[in-house]
Formats: structure tokens, C-alpha cells, sequence
């Protein structure tokens, strides 16, 4: 792949403000961890990313949101990734329904409902991502999930064409969703949620924030909960009680504060990380016979 090649054809769909080159991943993602993308693009809407992804049927194709569930290999990322963020989050309000553009901020879209009167969004406010990402994984806190209040969503398919889909076609499961590993670009999303007094969601929200400040590692550099929740187990029990709290591997800790967190406590490298959750993994596996899977994205492997 000719880099030049490639910002010249993206230079005919996007401004130059738009496209990053050789851009260090460690600054797209919560960990802080990651090489070099060969291209960072940061589109404003569904023509432009429909337009990237006819074009560049030979170029590897990568999306993310706001980088809070990733770990990028020190390797960096080949092709061009799209960033859906900071120009995809306008948010408007029909009634009860909330309409987002897919790069906007959970926190964002809390605030705003809770603006409104609107409830039945506090489970999302301190989730630290872009709707679209909590919809792919149907993310949830305390609560929720984002199954209880997405009524449809506008999507790219790998051809470059939108569609939209409705209710039980999202096919929502735990931390799954019909577009959990395709090659779709969500680009909006709508929301119902209900009238509520202000007070009463502004005083769920701090009990949520108070939950986390008291039991996550905010503080640090993460991707938030490492492992997806083992049926019948909580992820971070089986950690702490298979002796793991505070385990170390170069830069790279189980959180003393939560066991289900890793976090890069002294300037990790990505096999720091990688090292530490296969270690996690088979300990967890050899003392209690249950496997834990990832929820954090691994890529540019």
C-alpha cells in the first residue's frame, strides 16, 4: 500500500483537517497504549464514510469510537481507521426520543436527557464511549443496557450502502449485538426514553458516579472491564480470589482497587497487557475451570 496513494484518494472525499497520518494510537485510546495508524480519519457524516468505504475496497478498514474498549499492539494499525467522535455527536429531541449521530458521548446524551427530564439513561452516564460503540456490545451498567432503550439504528454495510433496522432486529444479547464482528459503521441511533422528574435522575447519576468512584480506578489508564462477565461468576471475584490483586507484568497491573481491571500503572507496552490477561486467563482456568473471555477489543495484531 503507497501511503501517498492513499491520502490523495482520501483528499477527493474528506478536507485535510480530517486525516491524520502516521498517527500514534496511544492518543485515540483510554489505555494509552498503541503504535502508529497509518491513517486516522474522523468523517462528519454517512456520505462521507459511504463514500471512504466504496472507495477503498483494497485498503484494510478499521472503526472506533472514542478508544475506551481497545488495546492496540505497539505495531500500530494498517489501512486507514475511521474515528466516528468528535464530528458525528449532534443529539435532537422528538418527544421522548432521543436521536444521535453514533459518534456522540454516552455522557453527552445523559447530560442531555437529564436536561429534558428524561429517563432511563442513568445506567449509561459514566460509561466513558460513543453510542454507537454501546450499541455494537450493548453495553450496560448497574441497571441497564442499551437494549432497553435503542429503537433503531441507521448503519454502512461493507458495501457502502445504509440500512436501518427496528426493535428485535438488533438482536441484542450480552455485550453482543447483530453488529458484534461485521463490517457495519453505525452512523445513527434513536433512543426512547420516558419523563422524569430532573431531581430524581440527577440523584440516580451521582449514585452511579459514586459507585464507580468508589470501586473502579478511575484514576488510571484502562479499557474499563477486561473480561466479560463468566455465567454464574463475577469476573473480578474469580481474579481476586485466585490471588491476582495487584499482579504485575512490566507496566502493566491488576487494578488494586477492582481485580476486573488492568490497568497501565507504569507506561505499559501492549505485550505487557496481552501477557497479563493470558496469565490472568490460565490461572483463572486452572483454579476454578472457568475461561474468561475478553471484552476489551484487541486489534493491529
Amino acid at each position: 500500500m503507497k501511503n501517498s496513494s492513499v491520502y490523495d484518494r482520501l483528499m477527493k472525499i474528506l478536507d485535510k483537517s480530517q486525516i491524520l497520518t502516521d498517527e500514534p494510537m496511544k492518543n485515540h485510546t483510554s489505555f494509552r497504549i498503541g503504535g502508529l495508524a497509518d491513517f486516522i480519519v474522523m468523517p462528519n457524516g454517512a456520505e462521507q464514510i459511504s463514500a471512504i468505504v466504496k472507495e477503498f475496497h483494497d485498503v484494510p478498514l478499521f472503526v472506533m469510537g472514542n478508544g475506551s474498549n481497545m488495546l492496540v499492539s505497539d505495531n500500530g494499525i494498517r489501512g486507514i481507521v475511521i474515528k466516528i467522535c468528535e464530528n458525528m455527536k449532534d443529539i435532537s429531541l422528538e418527544g421522548n426520543i432521543l436521536t444521535c449521530q453514533s459518534g456522540a458521548l454516552l455522557s453527552s446524551i445523559a447530560s442531555y436527557a437529564l436536561k429534558n427530564s428524561l429517563g432511563g439513561f442513568e445506567f449509561a452516564s459514566g460509561i466513558p464511549g460513543t453510542v454507537g460503540g454501546a450499541v455494537v456490545m450493548n453495553a450496560g451498567a448497574y441497571d441497564g443496557e442499551m437494549k432497553d432503550v435503542v429503537i433503531s439504528t441507521v448503519y454502512i454495510d461493507e458495501n457502502g450502502d445504509v440500512h436501518e433496522i427496528t426493535g428485535d432486529a438488533h438482536e441484542f444479547g450480552y455485550r453482543k449485538s447483530i453488529f458484534s464482528g461485521k463490517r457495519w459503521i453505525i452512523i445513527e441511533n434513536r433512543l426512547k426514553l420516558f419523563e422524569k422528574p430532573r431531581d430524581e435522575i440527577k440523584a440516580k447519576m451521582q449514585e452511579f458516579a459514586k459507585l464507580r468512584r468508589d470501586k473502579q480506578p478511575l484514576e488510571c489508564y484502562s479499557a474499563g472491564s477486561i473480561f466479560k462477565r463468566p455465567e454464574g461468576y463475577y469476573a473480578g471475584k474469580l481474579i481476586e480470589d485466585a490471588g491476582l490483586r495487584g499482579f504485575r507484568i512490566g507496566g502493566a497491573c491488576v487494578s488494586q482497587k477492582h481485580c476486573g481491571f488492568i490497568v497501565n500503572d507504569r507506561n505499559a507496552s501492549f505485550d505487557d497487557v496481552a501477557s497479563l490477561i493470558r496469565h490472568v486467563q490460565n490461572a483463572v482456568e486452572d483454579k476454578f475451570g472457568v475461561k474468561l473471555e475478553t471484552e476489551v477489543k484487541i486489534c493491529g495484531l
